[in-house]
């Protein structure tokens, strides 16, 4: 049974709107074992930087590397493109940037979701510049018209082109405590 939740009044233009659940908590953890067993068996032997995408991305990474069996190192980076709208703005800007020296290392970037490749082009050409021996991508969600010139290395889950809420993932800096995901129904609105 899909659970669903009705927003109210505290949520402005959007009240009256209907959340669906799209991802249960269960699945999504399940996910992420067997995504931190992928990591952990790729970078045996090694110690990656770990890079968040902030501010979505706090609740997956810190269930990810929980998960991993490898050392890591932290850091996190923030941008926007979305401005507390439903859709991307097509500008990314970059509000914080990583404090380590990346410099022959090994990263993966830790994106909570991929949506139309935007933050995440402009993530790698950022740190592929900064002479990083390496740098992967895990990503929890990757909406499936999505389309990259290069692969996404880890994927939780390949979703349809909806407005997502709950496990990091906001709507105007809400909703984010959600333990599963959630679709904005916006049909009729």
């Amino acid at each position: 049974m899909t659970k669903t939740l009705l927003l109210d009044d505290n949520y402005g233009k959007f009240s009256g709107l209907t959340l669906h659940e799209m991802i249960s908590s269960e699945q999504i953890q399940n996910r992420i074992k067997e995504m931190a067993i992928e990591i952990s068996r790729d970078y045996a032997g090694k110690t990656p930087i770990m890079i968040g995408v902030l501010n979505g991305c706090f609740i997956f990474f810190a269930d990810l590397i929980r998960e991993m069996n490898v050392q890591s190192e932290v850091d996190f980076i923030k941008i926007s493109s979305y401005a507390n709208e439903t859709r991307t703005s097509g500008t990314v800007r970059l509000l914080k940037d990583i404090s380590c020296d990346i410099t022959g290392r090994d990263v993966i970037v830790i994106e909570d979701i991929i949506d139309s490749g935007l933050s995440i082009d402009f993530l790698r050409r950022r740190l592929q510049d900064s002479q990083a021996k390496s740098v992967k991508f895990a990503a929890l969600l990757i909406k499936d018209y999505t389309e990259l010139d290069f692969e996404i290395d880890y994927t939780g889950f390949t979703i349809p082109d909806k407005f997502v809420v709950g496990y990091g993932l906001d709507l105007a800096q809400k909703m984010r405590n959600l333990k599963s995901i959630y679709y904005l129904n916006q049909e009729g609105h």
